[in-house]
């Protein structure tokens, strides 16, 4: 070989090289840059998913916000409630011979009223939190506690007050007497 062709592979060798080394260089830079593009998209779908859940989380806050809005009204509406219980237990109380037939009519009235009061507020999605069997400190709230010789350690004796619910969430509690 002269020296000529020595030169010429030695150029070419050297430029087979320089290609290599680009090629190299294109290839790491094409990898950072892939690299990179896969970080991007992971904290997109990131704070993609985020959004959404904080989407549903505020949609169903602005379903329940609209489902209570009135638990404070009705709260208010449930000392009318106990009051019309204690008309209709004082006339079942009271025993007037010459008045009955008023005495009757009033009860007939009040209980009418209460009757109404009752249908509306269940319309709503108010309901009396039933307080059969065993004491539930979730919706019931325990006053005292008597001795029962025919029921046993927990269970309900008599209501105090009764408790409301709204829908799945209570008003108020029931409150109880328990057997010790």
């Amino acid at each position: 070989m002269s020296q000529e062709e020595k030169e010429t592979s030695e150029q070419i060798n050297e430029a087979v090289e320089c290609n290599e080394s680009e090629k190299n260089n294109e290839i790491d830079e094409l990898s950072k840059l892939q690299n990179e593009v896969q970080e991007y998209k992971d904290k997109y779908l990131r704070a993609y998913a985020d959004f959404e859940n904080t989407k549903k989380r505020l949609e169903k806050d602005k379903i329940s916000a609209v489902a209570y809005a009135n638990s404070s009204f009705a709260k208010d509406l449930l000392s009318v409630m106990d009051s019309f219980d204690g008309a209709m237990a004082s006339i079942d109380i009271i025993n007037a011979d010459e008045n009955s037939e008023v005495l009757e009519k009033i009860k007939e009235g009040i209980s009418k009223t209460h009757e109404q009061l009752k249908k509306v507020l269940e319309k709503h999605g108010i309901s009396e939190i039933e307080c059969e069997g065993c004491f539930n400190p979730d919706v019931h709230q325990a006053i005292m506690q008597v001795e029962h010789e025919e029921k046993q350690s927990g269970e309900i004796v008599q209501i105090l007050q009764k408790g409301y619910s709204m829908k799945d969430q209570v008003l108020r509690p029931a409150m109880v007497s328990t057997v010790k």
